[in-house]
């Protein structure tokens, strides 16, 4: 399972109307790449792809393929807005490490 929190949430539905992209689903993808091995991508869809896990929290989907799942199962995604900038975080407990940057991971 995959949450998104409730400022994810309002974020994601933000970026839906400014984007015109109401009723598309986040993708949520582990590409290789990154100082760590893996990054993560993140872009609406209009629907989900075939063998795709669907995750919804307060009608926003979240939208995984089969080889990101085992990835990020059980993850947590939120928004942060900082002084240092602003963007998704991701909680992922099955990371065995992450870059001094935060953007990629190892498993």
């Amino acid at each position: 399972m995959i949450t998104l929190t409730e400022k994810a949430v309002q974020k994601v539905t933000t970026l839906q109307k400014e984007q015109n992209k109401p009723g598309h689903g986040l993708r949520l993808k582990v590409v290789g790449g990154g100082c760590s091995g893996y990054s993560y991508s993140m872009d609406f869809e209009p629907k989900e792809a075939p063998g795709d896990q669907v995750f919804e929290t307060a009608g926003v989907k979240l939208f995984v393929d089969p080889k990101s799942l085992p990835m990020v199962d059980n993850c947590q995604v939120d928004w942060a807005d900082g002084m240092t900038g602003a963007g998704f975080t991701i909680q992922n407990p099955n990371a065995k490490g992450s870059c001094g940057c935060g953007h990629s991971f190892s498993v």
